[in-house]
């Protein structure tokens, strides 16, 4: 089983898209993982790790992730054979 945690700044007040993200990643990945942590941080941080491997970092990306990207990114990780039906990527 797997683990993803997101990382938010609580300065900016990224708490609600945290938690959306994390709820969409709960849906999406049911029965694949066993812990979905939210971290707090500052400085503006907004990671995503999936079995401890950076997915998506606001900082080196320069934006936030769509969400069909961040499932794209935690699938290719975690379950990379999974196929996402209507929200994966055009092959």
């Amino acid at each position: 089983m797997h683990k993803v945690t997101i990382t938010y700044c609580t300065q900016c007040r990224w708490m609600l898209r945290a938690a959306w993200m994390a709820q969409e990643l709960l849906s999406t990945f049911d029965g694949e993982l066993t812990e979905l942590t939210l971290k707090t941080g500052t400085g503006g941080i907004f990671e995503v790790t999936a079995d401890d491997q950076l997915v998506w970092s606001r900082k080196l990306e320069g934006r936030f992730p769509e969400i069909t990207e961040l499932k794209q990114r935690v699938r290719d990780v975690i379950v990379p054979d999974r196929d996402l039906g209507h929200s994966d990527r055009k092959k």
